[in-house]
């Protein structure tokens, strides 16, 4: 049974693993990825300010993934951003990703949220697909200040016409 949820501060040696070994899988394990973030072994930690989430995707128990939203820095503070979602390769193409999005996305809208930006790889084709299919749509330059300078792909999203289900 999948279960999103906040995280918990038992679950940061797990999702620390599982985006290491994602970025790792994709020949991403470069400086400007996630995979350098100071955060990574603290997200619990990093994810307690004020309109800042991330979910863990659990199966039967076992964590499998996981996404988050945060405010994009160097921009207005109504500009969100979808950050480190990620998921073990066994779980990809179940409706994880999906689930764990609309969680992120539901949280950016209730919390005043008006716009969801968010960074990935060009080669990452079934994740940009994913943010497609649930209404990002491309831009041609980066946004604010996240330090992810090795990201060729930038996408974004109004949240005033997401519509929570």
């Amino acid at each position: 049974m999948l279960k999103i949820r906040p995280i918990e501060k038992k679950d940061n040696s797990t999702i620390a693993s599982i985006i290491r070994n994602t970025l790792e899988e994709y020949n991403s394990a470069i400086p400007g990825t996630a995979y350098f973030d100071k955060s990574l072994d603290n997200m619990f930690e990093a994810y307690q300010e004020k309109s800042t989430v991330y979910f863990v995707a659990e199966w039967n128990g076992e964590v499998i993934g996981g996404a988050g939203i945060g405010k994009l820095p160097g921009e207005p503070d109504d500009y969100c951003e979808l950050q480190k979602m990620y998921i073990l390769p066994q779980a990809r193409g179940k409706g994880v990703g999906r689930r764990l999005m609309k969680s992120c996305l539901d949280f950016a809208k209730k919390s005043g949220y008006k716009k969801c930006y968010l960074e990935t790889f060009s080669y990452m084709r079934n994740a940009r697909k994913l943010y497609e299919k649930n209404g990002f749509k491309y831009i041609k330059t980066p946004r604010g200040n996240t330090s992810h300078t090795a990201c060729d792909v930038w996408m974004e999203m109004d949240l005033e016409g997401y519509r929570k289900e």
